[in-house]
């Protein structure tokens, strides 16, 4: 039986152009120069910029660059707005919503023609995938408008939402960013890409005609100042972006302190495996799907082939083959399969990358095909023999490059995919499926396809690990990034201790603790003496020297780091095993539960310090069994399969405490944290530490594996500094009530992405269990991985 390769070899194609009167007809209609859409109304045409097709140079129209004055008056419509849209509840703005996805469906054809001239895709891609995909969204989150109050009871809008998206996807990224949002009831100002606007333009006019009421929906086009002018502006509570990591590395600086919600949809390098059991050709057909889909333009394509040595050979003949069948041209013939690169700027910056491949002494091969002469144009590339640490296989080039490598075992498959600072998505392919199975969960990435590539619905969530950002795209995740608990906005307006208790240094002879005492940290199961060999005095309510505790410094934080790390098996424990840890560490305090309440009366001068020892144990039992409860979803999109969402943990996240209820805010933070299996480096109270130092007594005694847990005592502000930025730790908490601290932590993560969660000047009432409990404390102390698993195909 002939393969699919020789049955394409001895096919022949004629061309197939796709009409593209009606999308011409409607530029003319605009005289081909759009002002912006602002409170349902177009501004005139102002400073204007050219919007040209990619295939062949031409200017299809010209758009307005927007100003800082007209950000202004997009964020005021959209904060009149919202109560109105509010207002008409989740059936009034689901209504709304289907309107729109059925409004997408009635002028597809157009849209998809639009987008192929402004953008260089094919129309097969445009038509087959981006516009249903577009309008699935509108209809699966008009469902969410609808079953909001039941559904989300305990969260609210966020407010006004800045959404700022790329060029490579520009309707598909408009419906991820603004369906959502309006599900949620917030109002939006939207920025499209530069280079790529016309279809948000055309899509502005659907609101109108869908009834979507003024200043819900605004649209502002122009570069990069503008989406400067929308990140920065005070009115917005939320910021949505798509596109590079350095630029999302900008905007979470930029956004630092001034708690704006964020969500990071950034670059990646993603994996895609090819075990020798696999379906060879099936892989193929995938890797195509996954790498030239988009001419590469995907921040999740398949740009590393990792395929077992076995195979190479006979794996890499077949890719060659397949690549000299793939057609590339003009983006409107329907029977093309590689469209034209959005600009000569990212066609230089390719080849650029190539070439330093071949100065590398890499095989670069490229099919024989004739590029157009006109537009941006660079044909399917494979690479061999680059090095792991070669640029190719380290930076995203955004094109139909594909790098490949080989590996012997499924443990160094794992080791090569995850050796990227990125972690979007990864494809697997192998007849196996306990094999599958095996190395799914081990890839750091957001999203894994078993036997599939690029696959994507409304209902599943999308999103990335590492330098891929945080935050979720789709499903029930991703409608949680447009919201807030309302439990939030009855926090504390301060929090209960703002300032250390200074004292005389003289203990109090009556005091059982007044002794010579020097607490220890607490690393990798271990006491130990802080690396910089100084203490600090720790005062009593009453100005008594209660005792000396060690100042930690970088390196004690290194080491606790270091000791985290080793205690990946905790995360690999069983949920059961975890909650028995956490009950069994509630026990062991309630057996010293008076001596931890004397040391907190100590400590704060509590007049009931038996309460928070209580609510201690609680908490601890709380997230004991939360522990193997913390479920995942198994979604069913549209494609033959099903989608399992996983709650994985983030890894090593570093903490730093209040100085509020010193033991409840320790346990409320560190036991959420580790019952889903991270391991944690925390920075107790600065003021009242001592309570938080004593637990290593009964963490010993409560099976808890050296390394989980690690303490570190000092100064908030220099350790706080130093969590966010090692390279090794995945995430950073700060709840001490420091707003300018908070404001570094979320700065200073920039530099590795790492997802944050801060409290602000804000204050926290420990006590509560919506304010420091539930699901929303869980999402933080968690990632979501989707699995995509074929069935019936």
């Amino acid at each position: 039986m002939p393969t699919i390769n020789e049955i394409l070899n001895t096919m022949d194609y004629g061309p197939a152009p796709e009409s593209q009167k009606e999308a011409q007809a409607w530029l003319d209609g605009h005289q081909r120069k759009f002002g912006l859409f602002i409170d349902n109304a177009w501004s005139e045409p102002a400073e204007l910029f050219a919007s040209t097709n990619p295939a062949d140079g031409t200017q299809l129209a010209e758009l307005t660059q927007a100003s800082d004055h007209d950000v202004e008056r997009a964020v005021e419509a959209a904060r009149r707005a919202l109560p109105v849209w509010q207002g008409m509840g989740g059936h009034g703005r689901a209504k709304v919503m289907y309107a729109l996805a059925r409004l997408l469906q009635k002028h597809s054809r157009l849209f998809a023609v639009l987008e192929t001239l402004d953008n260089g895709k094919t129309i097969r891609e445009t038509r087959d995938i981006d516009l249903p995909l577009a309008a699935r969204h509108f209809y699966h989150h008009a469902g969410w408008a609808q079953l909001q109050s039941e559904e989300f009871a305990d969260y609210r809008a966020v407010g006004v939402v800045g959404q700022i998206v790329p060029w490579n996807f520009p309707l598909l990224m408009l419906s991820w960013k603004i369906a959502p949002a309006l599900a949620a009831g917030n109002t939006v100002v939207f920025k499209p890409a530069e280079f790529t606007s016309l279809t948000a333009m055309l899509f502005a006019e659907l609101c109108v005609q869908a009834g979507v009421p003024a200043g819900v929906v605004n649209i502002v086009t122009g570069d990069g100042r503008v989406g400067s002018a929308i990140v920065n502006h005070p009115g917005v509570d939320k910021i949505a972006f798509t596109g590079s990591t350095e630029v999302g590395r900008l905007i979470r600086e930029a956004t630092a302190g001034s708690g704006k919600k964020l969500s990071l949809e950034l670059g990646g390098k993603s994996p895609f495996i090819v075990f020798e059991d696999a379906d060879l050709d099936g892989a193929v057909e995938g890797l195509v799907d996954s790498i030239w889909f988009n001419q590469g333009q995907v921040c999740c394509a398949g740009s590393r082939l990792l395929v077992q040595e076995s195979i190479q050979e006979r794996f890499l003949n077949k890719v060659r083959t397949r690549m000299e069948n793939l057609r590339l041209g003009s983006p409107l013939d329907k029977s093309m399969d590689v469209g034209a690169l959005v600009d000569p700027v990212q066609r230089q910056r390719i080849a650029a990358l190539v070439d330093s491949a071949r100065a590398e002494g890499c095989d670069v091969w490229q099919p024989a095909c004739e590029l157009p002469a006109d537009g941006s144009w660079f044909p399917p590339t494979l690479i061999t023999g680059a090095s792991t640490s070669a640029a190719v296989a380290q930076a995203e080039i955004f094109g139909p490059v594909l790098v490949a490598m080989s590996f012997r075992t499924p443990p160094e498959a794992v080791q090569l995919a995850n050796n990227t600072v990125y972690g979007l998505a990864a494809s697997v392919w192998t007849e196996s499926i306990s094999l599958a199975l095996d190395i799914a969960p081990a890839i750091k990435a957001g999203v894994v396809w078993i036997n599939s590539a690029n696959q994507f619905d409304a209902a599943c969530g999308f999103g990335g690990y590492r330098e891929s950002g945080f935050g979720r795209e789709g499903g029930r995740e991703g409608m949680l990034e447009y919201m807030t608990a309302l439990a939030e906005d009855a926090r504390p307006a301060l929090p209960v201790v703002q300032a250390k208790v200074k004292g005389n240094a003289k203990p109090v002879a009556a005091d059982p603790f007044a002794i010579d005492r020097t607490a220890k940290m607490y690393i990798g199961g271990k006491q130990a003496r802080p690396d910089s060999a100084y203490s600090a005095p720790v005062f009593g309510a009453n100005g008594a020297l209660l005792a000396e505790v060690g100042v930690g410094s970088r390196k004690d934080i290194r080491n606790a780091v270091e000791a985290a790390h080793k205690a990946s098996g905790w995360t690999s424990a069983t949920a059961h095993n975890r909650a028995q840890v956490l009950y069994y560490i509630a026990e062991n305090l309630a057996a010293r539960a008076d001596e931890f309440a004397a040391r907190i009366a100590a400590m704060t001068g509590s007049k009931n310090p038996e309460k928070e020892v209580q609510a201690s144990i609680e908490r601890l039992f709380y997230y004991a069994a939360w522990a193997d409860k913390y479920d995942g979803l198994a979604h069913q999109p549209p494609t033959k399969g099903i989608t399992v969402a996983l709650n994985e943990a983030v890894g090593v996240i570093g903490i730093v405490c209040p100085n509020e209820a010193p033991l409840l805010g320790f346990i409320s933070l560190v036991a959420p944290a580790i019952a889903l299996g991270n391991r944690v480096v925390v920075v107790p109270s600065e003021a009242h530490p001592l309570s938080a130092l004593d637990l290593y007594q009964v963490f010993d005694t409560s099976d808890l594996p050296g390394g989980v847990v690690n303490i570190i005592s000092g100064n908030a502000d220099e350790l706080a500094r130093t969590l966010a930025t090692h390279a090794d730790i995945d995430a950073v908490w700060r709840h001490d009530g420091s707003g300018e601290g908070c404001a570094e932590v979320e700065r200073l993560s920039a530099g590795t992405l790492k997802r944050t969660w801060v409290g602000g000047a804000k204050g926290r009432d420990w006590y509560s269990a919506a304010q420091s409990g539930g699901r929303a404390v869980l999402a933080h102390a968690s990632q979501v991985k989707n699995v995509w698993i074929p069935y019936g195909v």
